[in-house]
């Protein structure tokens, strides 16, 4: 089948279906993209021969047409409510109502619920009661569990709860989906389908859990224990980390009044060839033409001439959800697939020339594994690279040297570049056989030549080595050593480039001092930051499960959190020193933390 996924009543009658097998609801437009999650398991349930249809963005506060358009599906709906949960991509770290939505046409907001999985879901089996629903997306996949719910500043139960789905998949959800189907088309009733790896449900407290011999069973604390004490709360979390990042993971069980949440372990990471498959499928690439006179949508603008090479992170990062949703074990595809895209996107008519992102969640990544699949087998690090990057783990740079090569080689490529930030943390090492051994030296100066637009992203994300310890990044100093390097080839090479370092204010363990401090280490580098946030608490990270419960799991020790306006306000405030209206504010604050010593050293001493 060629052209778009069918999205308007009369595209389905188009294709002389009298009936549709699945419905997708989503909270984004339609971008028939591998970067966007819908397209991508329209295309997989498409090529297992199913009718699939799309809803994209459909109003919820009108009569509910859009949710009625299409009627009813043979086999079930299946809800996501976009690339991004829809909280964040609603409200600011201040809880501030944004002004616009990147995964719109124009940009325009409004154009999706709050908590909107929930939401969808809710609507649907009201309609439809008999027919399945099925949730998945970054939404859905951080809120599996118990979690700590910032926007309502209050503990939920797993999403299955509110929404009254039947089914959850979370993760990336290709494998658990084609799975679901087969068996679907089969025959097999879909109240039967329990024992499906990467899947989460409901059933009733005197039921007892479906069988699976290869699979052990780890009970959780209840919800109303969660409820009741934050230790617990944050006792739990250790639990639900060390099992999603596991390679042999157990099942888990959790009691949320007369009922138990369980969730199945997780799928293998993909191999190359099924993630080369699922990159394979027939994309347009292209925003459905019904949004043409609504204007562009950001989103994809933004990544329209990218290359997605890997999916998955092992940085295990305090603050970030990538390892909770798509795995912390790297799924790379083959060079043929890569190649493949790259001719796919030179053939688009406004190429000019340029790839704007040769990337993936960390873009240094790629290709990378355990050495001994037996040893990966029994570690239950959230991270591969902190405290010390695993001695166990392969960061041969070789092969994405030859990606970078082969793609620039490409007679229509003027210039690949990277726009996704690099573990800077992976290529700064004391041994230089070590360095030799993996190609950092000649990938750094690979990658400052000729693969950086001007800009280089990288995140040390703090200087403070408390903080830092807690976000689980790597010391101060390591950013110190790159930029050296950096400033290094630069120079040698005659370049004018940036390295552009992201930080956070307001993490947890983050006090009024640390903020002060980073300030004046960022200024001795010669920065006024730009690329700058407040932290914000998502579901399912270890630094929300601190900012709410002041304990951290691994430890359970208190840590200290900004959690007040003011609090927050006054950590941001030292980003910006050097703005005339900050400077006396920033004064009082340290002269009353009797710090009036770094005031002189960050504004400069004050004249009688």
């Amino acid at each position: 089948m060629t052209g778009w996924l069918p999205i308007t009543k009369k595209e389905v009658d188009a294709r002389g279906w009298d009936e549709l097998d699945i419905i997708l609801i989503s909270g984004d437009a339609y971008v028939d993209h591998p970067s966007f999650g819908h397209a991508v398991i329209g295309r997989v349930l498409e090529s297992e021969g199913l009718r699939v249809a799309i809803i994209p963005q459909p109003n919820w506060q009108d009569d509910l047409r859009d949710f009625k358009k299409m009627g009813k599906p043979r086999l079930f709906f299946g809800i996501s409510s976009g690339c991004m949960d829809p909280m964040v991509n609603h409200y600011t770290a201040t809880k501030r109502l944004r002004s616009t939505d990147a995964y719109t046409p124009g940009g325009k907001a409004g154009f999706r619920p709050d908590y909107a999985a929930t939401v969808y879901s809710k609507i649907l089996k009201k309609l439809f009661p008999d027919v399945p629903v099925i949730i998945g997306g970054i939404e859905a996949s951080l809120r599996r569990v118990t979690h700590y719910d910032y926007w309502s500043d209050q503990l939920k139960p797993s999403i299955l709860v509110d929404s009254g789905a039947d089914l959850l998949i979370y993760g990336m959800g290709e494998q658990p989906l084609r799975e679901i189907a087969r068996l679907l088309v089969k025959g097999v009733p879909f109240s039967s389908l329990k024992t499906i790896s990467q899947t989460a449900f409901l059933q009733s407290q005197s039921e007892p859990l479906p069988k699976n011999k290869k699979w052990e069973t780890f009970e959780l604390a209840s919800h109303e224990s969660c409820i009741t004490s934050k230790r617990t709360f944050a006792q739990n979390f250790k639990y639900i980390e060390q099992e999603s990042n596991r390679c042999n993971t157990k099942r888990l069980a959790q009691n949320v009044g007369s009922r138990t949440l369980v969730i199945n372990p997780p799928y293998k990471t993909m191999t190359e060839k099924e993630i080369d498959a699922s990159f394979a499928l027939p994309y347009t690439r292209l925003p459905h033409p019904k949004y043409k006179k609504r204007g562009a949508i950001p989103a994809f603008e933004m990544i329209r001439f990218s290359i997605n090479l890997h999916r998955g992170c092992f940085g295990g990062c305090s603050f970030c959800t990538i390892s909770e949703h798509q795995g912390k074990f790297i799924s790379s595809r083959s060079k043929s697939s890569i190649m493949y895209e790259v001719e796919q996107v030179v053939r688009m008519p406004d190429f000019k020339g340029y790839i704007s992102d040769l990337g993936g969640p960390s873009a240094n990544m790629y290709m990378m594994s355990g050495k001994d699949p037996s040893t990966c087998d029994k570690c239950t690090r959230p991270s591969c690279i902190y405290p010390a990057i695993c001695n166990n783990l392969d960061t041969n740079h070789k092969p994405l040297i030859d990606i970078y090569k082969s793609v620039s080689a490409h007679p229509k490529v003027k210039k690949a570049f990277v726009g996704s930030g690099i573990r800077h943390d992976m290529l700064i090492t004391k041994n230089r056989e070590e360095s030799k051994l993996n190609h950092y030296d000649e990938y750094t100066e690979t990658l400052i030549k000729h693969h950086v637009s001007g800009r280089l992203k990288v995140a040390p994300e703090h200087t403070s080595e408390d903080v830092l310890k807690i976000m689980r990044k790597p010391p101060f100093k390591t950013f110190q050593a790159f930029k050296l390097k950096f400033d290094q080839i630069c120079k040698k090479a005659g370049l004018k480039q940036q390295l552009i370092p992201y930080f956070i204010s307001s993490h947890p363990g983050s006090e009024i001092t640390d903020m002060a401090n980073l300030a004046l280490e960022t200024k001795k580098l010669g920065y006024k930051l730009e690329q700058i946030q407040d932290f914000t608490p998502t579901p399912m990270t270890l630094s929300s499960v601190i900012y709410y419960s002041e304990y951290h799991p691994y430890t359970m020790k208190k840590v200290y959190t900004a959690v007040s306006v003011p609090d927050k306000k006054d950590q941001r405030r030292f980003f910006f020193w050097y703005k005339k209206e900050n400077r006396q504010l920033i004064r009082k604050t340290l002269a009353h933390l009797n710090k009036s010593d770094i005031a002189d050293k960050l504004l400069g001493k004050l004249t009688k």
